[in-house]
């Protein structure tokens, strides 16, 4: 099987670097915007037509969600037009897409966790350029997988963890914000999974496969109390403060619950899910 991952250089596209070593049987393609890139209609096919893979991966997104609220353009031809042409180029060679997407698209307070079939209510311009994203590949290519995720962290690249990991070394306290519950989400947990997505669909070729799931680390909780078992289990002595978002004030919009629910993709693809603390404390003997 050949798997074409674009993004590569993104911290799910490093960690599906780190697992390719442990999956042999699998022809792992790498490409990054140096070598493919996604908002070039033209270069998309023509890579496609060189490599011809079996599945694409697509890992490349725009995740700046602040600046993207001034950088509209880009953020919109990365997260909406990439995935189109990519779909685009698997349905002319009748391959799957697996295209990963985030928790920002439902920004909805149920009380329960998300799940798949719930409404989505964007707002801001990563979130709805993602949804954006999400349909114009569903509707180019009926053999596409969406895979919802959240709260991403990895050893690999600029995330929340490595962040906590810096300034907590610097300073006595921090005030971080406490009222968005959501799941971290370790970017190797979410390559083992894409990579065993994508095993199955070309095992069986089966289009019950195709579609939306949700995938995060089980259980939950917030930023506060996630910054602190980072220090609890690095031994840092740094203080957090509880704030509250709109106290932190920051220029695009965050989703107040991003608890996903799992049963989907677990029942469908036979998983067996860690929870975020004992999956944070792996990433953490790491760094």
């Amino acid at each position: 099987m050949k798997i074409l991952v674009t993004g590569a250089d993104g911290q799910v596209g490093k960690e599906l670097q780190f697992i390719s070593q442990d999956n042999l049987d699998i022809d792992f393609i790498f490409v990054n915007k140096s070598n493919l890139d996604i908002i070039n209609e033209e270069n998309v096919n023509a890579l496609f037509s060189t490599l011809q893979p079996d599945i694409c991966i697509n890992c490349a997104a725009y995740t700046a969600v602040d600046k993207a609220e001034t950088d509209v353009d880009l953020c919109h031809k990365v997260n909406a037009m990439g995935p189109l042409y990519l779909a685009q180029a698997c349905a002319n060679h009748h391959k799957t897409l697996i295209h990963l997407s985030t928790d920002y698209v439902y920004n909805l307070s149920l009380n329960r966790p998300l799940q798949e079939d719930d409404e989505t209510n964007p707002i801001g311009e990563y979130a709805t350029s993602k949804r954006e994203g999400e349909r114009h590949a569903l509707a180019a290519n009926p053999a596409t997988i969406i895979v919802r995720t959240s709260w991403v962290y990895s050893s690999f690249g600029h995330n929340f963890v490595k962040t906590m990991l810096r300034l907590g070394a610097d300073r006595d306290s921090l005030s971080i914000v406490s009222d968005q519950i959501g799941t971290p989400t370790y970017a190797r947990d979410i390559a083992n999974v894409l990579v065993k997505i994508a095993k199955a669909t070309q095992e069986k070729a089966d289009h019950k496969y195709f579609g939306i799931y949700n995938f995060s680390n089980a259980e939950s909780t917030n930023w506060a109390d996630f910054a602190r078992k980072i220090f609890e289990i690095k031994s840092i002595e740094c203080t957090v403060e509880n704030m509250t978002t709109a106290a932190y004030n920051a220029a695009a919009h965050r989703p107040l619950w991003s608890v996903l629910s799992k049963e989907k993709i677990k029942n469908t693809f036979d998983l067996e899910i860690r929870s975020w603390t004992e999956s944070v404390n792996e990433c953490l003997g790491l760094l």
